[in-house]
């Protein structure tokens, strides 16, 4: 068997290719402050999440987690300029969803009783270059759980979190 060097070197670039794939983002809470980041890395078939969110600044609890379509965390407090469900189709909302999911849907994400949060979480609805499209998108973080199956949004009640994704 005869070893390559130049494959050995291909396979190093891409290997550092991916690894530059990685973006990390400002999550802000209900205030417009800083509580966290999010690094999205883009993988072959979909996106990977590494989420921190810093002790106090949430509620203990699961969370709804969407993608929303707009890079708009300006009305703070609010967070309605994100707009929609990044792919929202309407009746199509939710993981469990037979007729589902969005691309935006995401598993719920849970807040331990100092209100911190992490979680590494992947997605192959949707990838990291359709989330950095021309207006970018945005990351919601919910007052409340998912369902994963109510319309329009699992019941996950108003938005607490933010991050834009350009």
């Amino acid at each position: 068997m005869k070893l390559s060097l130049a494959g050995a070197c291909v396979a190093l670039a891409l290997s550092t290719a991916a690894a530059k794939a990685a973006d990390t983002y400002e999550v802000l809470g209900k205030d417009g402050k800083k509580i966290g980041e999010i690094t999205l890395t883009g993988a072959p078939k979909g996106t990977l999440l590494d989420i921190e969110i810093a002790p106090g600044s949430l509620p203990a609890g699961k969370h709804g987690l969407h993608f929303h379509d707009v890079a708009d965390c300006s009305d703070v407090g609010e967070y309605k300029k994100s707009g929609s469900h990044a792919g929202h189709a309407e009746g199509k909302h939710g993981l469990l969803n037979p007729n589902g999911p969005e691309p935006g849907d995401l598993p719920n994400l849970i807040v331990l009783g100092d209100g911190s949060a992490q979680a590494g979480l992947y997605t192959g609805l949707i990838k990291l270059d359709e989330l950095k499209d021309a207006n970018g998108s945005a990351l919601i973080i919910h007052a409340d759980k998912d369902d994963h199956m109510s319309q329009p949004i699992g019941k996950a009640g108003a938005r607490i979190a933010c991050a834009t994704i350009k």
